[in-house]
Parts: C-alpha cells; structure tokens; sequence
C-alpha cells in the first residue's frame, strides 16, 4: 500500500456516504407496504417500506408520528415522504419519514378535502337546503349505466318490491372521461321531462358500483355538485360501496350507502305494505262498529225515553226557557242602555266643561284678575316711590347750599366761576361775586 494514499476510518467512510446520500437524493416520496413495523416507548415509530423487488428501513420520531393522522400497521400500502439518510452506528441507510399518507390519497384526496370545505363554507351541505324524498313515489329515474350490475340490482329490488312504480333509465357512463358532463345532462333533461316528452319523476337516483377513489373521481367534481344542488327534484346519491363517501353524496338530498340500498328506500316491501294495510283495515272496521254500536245505543235510548211519548213537555221546557232568555235579554238591554245613557250625561258634563266658549270665559276672567292685580301692584309701587323720592327731595333742601345760605351764610367767587377759600385765591383789583341768601354782591379786592 501506498503511504500517499488515504485511508478512512469505518467512521469517516460512513459519514462521507451519508453525506453524499442527503446531498444528492435529499427528500423524496416514496411508495410501498409496511413491514416490521414496532412503536418504541418513546414514541418513534419503526418499520420497513418494501415492495416486490426491494426494501428500506424507515424511522418516524415522536413529532411527526402525533402530526400524522394514519395508523401504521404491518401490510398497509402507503406513501411516505422523509429524507435519506444514514444510522452510523450500524452504517446502515435508512428513511426519515416525515408525512405519511395512505396510497391512492395523494393530490386527489388533497383536492377532495379542500372542494368539500368550500361548499361546506358556502352552505351546499347545510340540512335546510335538502328536499323531502317521497315515501311512495309513483315516478323513479335512474341515471347509471345500463349495463352494469348496479342497475341490475336496482330494477331487481323495484320490480318486486314496487310493482306498480314507473322507472326511467337515464343511460349515462359512470367511468372514464366525460362521466360528469352526461350526468349533468341527464340531471337538466329530467328537471325539464315534460319539455322532452317524459313523465316528471318524483326522485331521481345518481349510481354506481364501487371502486378506487379514481374511479368515482367524476362524482367529486365541482359541476356535478352545484347541478345536484340546483336541481328542483329530490336526488339520492348511491355512488359505490357503503365506506365509500363522494362530494355527491353530502350535496345531495339523500345518501344511499349502496345502489341496492336506494332501491329498497324508495320502494317499501310488498309484504309490509299489505300488513300495514291490513292492520289499518282492522282497526278501521273495529272503529266502524264501535261508532256503529254507540248510534244504536242513542236510537234505543230514545226510543224509550220521553221525547217519542210526550213531546208536549219538551216543546213546553223550551218555550219556557226561551221566555226567561227573552226577559233576561230585555234586562240586559235596559241595563246596558242605562249604563250608556250615564256614560253619555258624563261625557256631555266633560265635553262642556272643556267647551271653547267656557274656556274663553274663563280666560277673560283670568285676564282681568290678573289685569286687576298688575293695577294694584304699580299704583302700591308708585305710591312708595313717591314716598322715596319727597324723602330724599327733604335731605337734599336740608343738605344743599340754599339751607346754608339762608342761616346767615354767604358764598364768594370769581367772576370766573372759581370759589375763593382763601385770602391767598384772591389779588388786588379781583373783581368778586358774594352769593346770599337772597340776592348776591359784587365788590373788589383793595388789598
């Protein structure tokens, strides 16, 4: 050996693979059964994903096995998505599933789930919109195919069980490409029969045998749906088996787990309808008799009671009660007309009361009471104010400068209308005016 050539631990080697398994494969789906399949106590979950010609081990830890909604056990086809990658321990490569859905349940199941949540949002499966389905309907149409062994089954259970019942066979595919358009059609020409010369059925059945989630794939689709929904006449949905569920079955009126099922809803038994008819002829006739019997009671009483041998004391007992209902009709009358007549006199009492000529009067009154008082009230406030103001004329006399001047005072100014206060006020040839008490002089100042 070389020494320039490398050498790898176990370790190294196994770890340079893994890496180059997650670099360069990465995330994948991947289809196939389980085997082997154990859960630990701790919650991760072990199995083998095989198929005819190999097989891989698998591990799913705790948080993806409580995200996950399928229960794995040993024989289920399934299809995982995990990535790849490589226990070292054992340097042994492995998948670390991440999402596991059961196969078949991919995009259509995806898509199925979210067409099923809008109409449910949108009310399409709400019970106020379903329609009654006729316990005996006389008119039954059948969209299916005619030749497969579901109508086969359903005109078997029909012809015995409801002789009498008229069935129409709408032909349409219920495989392959187009199965929804030709049910829609049939769906639109029977909402219209009497335009296209068919009796007018009283409930119409969609249906079809089972089969893969492919195969009733056209009775999920959104058209079928809003055209079971606007139909005017009762549909029963019996598409597939009983496990089996379509967007059909929850938008229409009724769901049949089976076509032979919705035969047998919308036929009775042949021999339940007789007893039950039976039963009710019975109870019929007994009910006959016994009303029958009471009559004959009644006539038997009667004739041997009173009426038929003294019917004078009947037609007496009558006009004596037709006379005391006469006269207690006549008190009652007087008596109400009394009653009438005192209302009346009450109202007419009101009615014066508040007559228009009353209520001026009395407005007029009210007018001169008030006018009478306004009076009174200014001519008792002019008298005190005269009284005020000759008090306060008094104190003005007694406090003015004509009292002063007539108790011997006099009141000097100039000839320009200044006091003189002082000796100072004045010079010599000012010329002064002196008020008196009656009159006034006039001097000059000498010195």
């Amino acid at each position: 050996m070389e020494s320039a050539e490398q050498v790898l631990s176990v370790s190294q080697l196994t770890r340079e693979i893994r890496e180059v398994l997650e670099s360069r494969i990465g995330a994948v789906w991947v289809e196939g059964e389980i085997s082997n399949h154990r859960l630990q106590s701790s919650g991760h979950q072990y199995f083998t994903l095989k198929d005819a010609g190999s097989q891989i081990s698998c591990v799913m830890f705790r948080g993806a096995a409580g995200r996950s909604s399928v229960r794995l056990t040993d024989g289920v086809q399934v299809q995982v998505y995990g990535e790849i990658s490589v226990y070292e321990p054992r340097g042994q490569y492995q998948l670390v599933v991440k999402q596991v859905q059961m196969k078949g349940q991919g995009s259509l199941q995806a898509r199925f789930e979210a067409l099923k949540r809008r109409l449910y949002d949108e009310g399409l499966f709400d019970e106020e919109h379903k329609q009654f389905i006729p316990k005996f309907p006389k008119v039954v149409a059948l969209v299916t195919s005619p030749t497969g062994a579901a109508i086969q089954d359903m005109l078997n259970i029909l012809t015995r069980r409801a002789p009498w019942l008229h069935v129409l066979v709408y032909p349409v595919r219920v495989q392959g490409t187009g199965v929804e358009r030709e049910t829609i059609e049939a769906l639109q020409v029977l909402n219209d029969a009497e335009r296209h010369g068919l009796p007018e059925p009283d409930t119409i059945v969609i249906g079809r045998g089972g089969g893969s989630i492919e195969d009733l794939w056209a009775y999920n689709e959104e058209s079928l749906a809003r055209a079971i929904f606007a139909s005017r006449i009762p549909i029963i949905s019996a598409v597939g088996h009983e496990i089996d569920f379509t967007i059909a079955d929850f938008v229409a009126d009724l769901r049949a787990p089976t076509p032979s099922a919705a035969a047998e809803l919308l036929a009775p038994d042949l021999g339940e309808l007789r007893s039950f008819f039976d039963t009710a002829a019975t109870r019929m006739q007994t009910r006959i008799m016994m009303l029958l019997k009471h009559h004959e009671q009644v006539i038997e009483l009667t004739a041997k009671g009173p009426l038929l041998h003294e019917p004078q004391r009947f037609l007496e007992r009558a006009e004596q009660g037709v006379d005391e209902l006469e006269s207690r009709l006549a008190s009652c009358a007087t008596e109400q007309l009394r009653g009438l007549e005192d209302w009346l006199m009450q109202s007419q009492q009101v009615l014066m009361q508040h007559h228009p000529r009353v209520l001026i009067t009395e407005a007029g009154h009210q007018v001169e009471t008030q006018t009478t008082r306004l009076q009174q009230t200014l001519e008792h406030r002019l008298v005190r104010m005269s009284d005020r103001l000759a008090s306060r004329a008094d104190v003005l006399r007694n406090l003015g400068p004509e009292s002063v001047l007539a108790r011997g005072f006099s009141f000097t100014m100039t000839e320009g209308g200044s006091s003189v206060k002082h000796a100072t006020d004045v010079k010599p040839g000012d010329r002064l005016i002196t008020r008196l008490h009656e009159g006034e002089v006039r001097s000059v100042v000498e010195g």
